[in-house]
């Protein structure tokens, strides 16, 4: 991207600024940086060769409202590792038309979540009813880099993270696209769904090996939820309708756009992948809230689903108070018997996490390990992640890592050893920052003996804020 302003004006501008999800591990960079030649401390595997990619959330400028930590324009942080012991680093905002606009004015003009703002006829014009800011994932498939946020179609990225432009698939996508798509290790296909909250609600499509959106179909869902992520098998997509409910016109008018309303009752929704939409059979659940899906497999005729659930949905919107300080997500799983019509349902672990994650190899699959982020504290007055937890589901035990007293960090990413078979052959990733010392590291651990702490770190030239989903990107994928 291209600045006129320099990083010391974009910083002045926020100094001032106490909202909360600006200040300490969420306060934003104000510049984009290239280095190389990393210092590393221990070894570096010679299988770890291609690029780390991190989203997450980013503003330019101060936000001109209420500003909600899903807010934020996208920031990718790049972590590239040669094979051979050498590390780099880049940084780079997405520049959304949304953003361009603004910087042509000076300033924020985009409202988000907590207080959307109709834009003038030029920024209508210039960047859409809302940003696109690309601010929650980023993914590879069939050669190109996409940068995702649920509401918006995708934004292609180039190997180096400049910006190309929102991407829908030649015309193909309607609608928003998830930023949590499932790719099918068997055929290839990225399987991913889009919610609205306007009709119709809910989209799921199938996007081909090769690149190609080949099929969509409309999910008669009745109503507009906010709707994270979802599971897929080699049978089966599998729908959370759960009661965080979209308001449309509240959204519109500058209110609340997402109420928790659990007196509209919870279900879940089996389609059929060679089906439609039509096709889903619903089976009503106490209401809950998951974010985030650790994987699902079918076993004698039933869907086995893991994630992380809470009581409640753990955030909120405009001027909703926060939930009760209770209301943390736990490891937990689903039995769906769609021929039955029936759902059981157990917590796995009573530690509070999130951000799980798994060896994609085995998507849809039945897998024995997982991973989601070990939380220091979640309580009204924020949320600090500082390590990971690694499971072994099979046997019903599990190991952690906890990266230091004053460190914080998100998602722990799996990346396979490319000269190993067994399902935890690979390496746990994550980028972890130290608060007291304002540095940042890419921490390696090995996922065969977690327990012996990081085998490599990376040791980075900045300080990188929290931020949402990433992936490791093999140079020989």
């Amino acid at each position: 991207m291209s600045t006129t302003e320099s990083p010391a004006a974009l910083a002045a501008a926020f100094d001032g600024v106490e909202v909360p999800y600006l200040l300490g591990q969420y306060e934003p960079v104000h510049d984009e940086r290239d280095a190389v030649g990393l210092e590393v401390t221990g070894e570096l595997p010679a299988g770890l060769r291609g690029t780390y990619l991190r989203n997450g959330p980013n503003p330019y400028f101060p936000p001109p409202g209420r500003y909600h930590v899903f807010d934020g324009d996208g920031m990718l942080h790049g972590v590239t590792l040669d094979g051979e012991g050498g590390a780099s680093y880049r940084n780079r905002w997405i520049d959304s038309r949304g953003l361009r606009y603004e910087r042509t004015l000076g300033h924020a003009v985009y409202g988000g979540l907590n207080e959307f703002a109709m834009p003038t006829p030029e920024a209508l014009e210039a960047g859409g009813l809302y940003k696109n800011t690309a601010n929650t994932n980023v993914i590879r498939h069939a050669g190109r880099l996409l940068a995702l946020m649920e509401g918006a179609h995708p934004t292609e990225i180039t190997a180096e993270l400049a910006t190309v432009g929102e991407y829908d698939f030649g015309g193909a996508l309607h609608g928003a696209m998830t930023a949590h798509p499932r790719r099918d290790p068997a055929t290839g296909e990225l399987l991913i769904f889009g919610y609205s909250p306007f009709p119709p609600y809910l989209r799921y499509h199938v996007v081909d090996a090769s690149g190609a959106l080949v099929r969509s179909t409309e999910v008669p869902i009745g109503r507009a939820v906010m709707m994270h992520d979802f599971v897929t098998t080699p049978d089966h997509a599998v729908f959370f309708d759960l009661p965080a409910i979209f308001d449309g016109e509240a959204l519109m008018s500058g209110g609340t756009p997402i109420r928790w309303q659990p007196e509209e009752g919870a279900r879940i929704g089996v389609m059929p992948r060679d089906g439609e939409g039509a096709d889903t059979v619903w089976i009503d659940v106490d209401p809950c809230y998951v974010f985030h899906f650790l994987n699902a497999h079918e076993a004698g005729g039933r869907i086995i689903v893991t994630g992380c659930r809470s009581e409640a949905m753990p955030t909120a919107f405009g001027d909703d108070p926060l939930p009760d300080a209770h209301v943390r997500p736990y490891l937990w799983r689903w039995e769906i018997d769609p021929v039955a019509g029936t759902v059981t349902d157990r917590q796995l672990d009573d530690r509070t996490g999130d951000f799980p994650r798994i060896n994609d190899d085995v998507n849809g699959l039945p897998n024995r390990y997982g991973a989601h982020a070990h939380t220091r504290r979640w309580d009204q007055d924020g949320v600090e992640f500082d390590g990971v937890i690694w499971f072994d589901l099979e046997r019903g035990t599990s190991v952690e890592h906890v990266h230091g007293p004053t460190s914080v960090c998100g998602e722990t990413v799996f990346a396979p050893d490319p000269d190993g078979s067994a399902e935890d052959d690979g390496w746990l990733v994550s980028i972890v920052t130290d608060l007291a010392e304002g540095t940042s590291d890419f921490v390696v651990l090995d996922a065969r003996d977690v327990a012996a702490g990081p085998v490599a770190t990376v040791h980075l030239p900045r300080r990188v804020p929290f931020g949402f989903h990433g992936n490791w990107m093999p140079d020989d994928d």
